[in-house]
């Protein structure tokens, strides 16, 4: 049985993503190959998917997940950061659809050893590539205690940022997770502790694996990829992420440009995308109950004009 997730709003991806059932669609984070898997069983004999992925594991999870569609399914290992480069290297310049389903999943948190969570023994690693210079580790031992505190803020959003950071430098050198949640417990505490560990560990992991500029890059890539009438589907998990995909997809569809100055008009524009959830689709609370990752994901969708 696979320790993957349940591909999170599954039916509304693919009634949003499959505009053309001969296309070639692109799966930026093909994780286990759940939403892959649908969206290659709605496709026609035409239709082509590639998946990419940063975790060699979860590449090789879709390989067999997927292997019953042959050809028909390209599977590359690396960040969605990458797309147009690699799409440009298979000689793919246009496609379809493109989706992505941020965050971490189900069967990353699972495996101990790779430290995406804060349960006892785990490790202070956190990448989703291993190959990637840089581990969860490094940075708490490494960064100022002023660039920590920002990155508990901004990526956490933890009120007891500061306080955190300054007690992580003092407990240096840091080596396990027991230890940084000793760290935290000394700082939070009571009802707010297991909300604070959280957030820290979901900023820690944000930094490790440059998430945030990895989407930007995607996103400003995506409207070139697509045919007219192509689709670009997001499904995210954190407020940052899913006002970066907000505000691309508003500028992406706007026709002009403000000037923000009374004396100066707006500039014209010709809009590359057209929204399609005027707000992010949610998933049912049958869907949650059956799978709870899905509580905190959004979906929003565009379509290239």
């Amino acid at each position: 049985m696979s320790t993957y997730h349940e591909p999170v709003l599954a039916e509304e991806t693919l009634s949003l993503l499959i505009n053309d059932r001969e296309g070639t669609y692109v799966d930026g984070t093909v994780g286990g190959g759940g939403h892959a898997e649908k969206i290659c069983e709605n496709l026609g004999p035409g239709g082509r998917l590639i998946g990419f992925d940063a975790d060699a594991d979860a590449v090789e999870e879709s390989r067999v997940r997927l292997k019953r569609f042959g050809s028909h399914v390209t599977l590359i290992r690396g960040n969605f950061r990458g797309i147009a480069a690699e799409l440009a290297s298979m000689g793919v310049q246009k496609c379809a659809g493109i989706l992505l389903d941020l965050g971490v999943s189900s069967h990353q948190i699972d495996q101990q050893e790779r430290g995406f969570s804060f349960r006892p023994g785990g490790r202070l690693d956190m990448r989703m590539d291993i190959r990637r210079p840089v581990s969860a580790r490094d940075i708490l031992n490494g960064y100022s205690e002023e660039k920590l505190g920002e990155i508990f803020r901004e990526y956490g959003e933890e009120r007891a940022a500061r306080r955190i950071a300054a007690a992580v430098v003092r407990a240096r050198p840091m080596e396990s997770a027991d230890e940084l949640n000793s760290v935290i417990e000394g700082c939070v505490g009571g009802r707010y502790l297991t909300k604070s560990m959280a957030r820290v560990y979901q900023a820690i992991r944000m930094e490790v694996n440059g998430e945030l500029g990895s989407l930007r890059n995607a996103l400003a890539s995506a409207p070139d990829l697509l045919f007219p009438g192509g689709r670009c589907v997001i499904i995210d998990y954190h407020s940052l992420e899913d006002r970066i995909v907000k505000e691309f997809f508003r500028e992406e569809a706007a026709e002009r440009i403000p000037s923000h100055n009374k004396l100066v008009p707006d500039l014209s524009r010709e809009p590359r995308l057209r929204i399609l959830t005027k707000k992010p689709v949610t998933a049912t609370g049958q869907e949650i109950g059956r799978n709870s990752r899905a509580r905190s994901g959004k979906l929003r969708a565009a379509e290239r004009l």
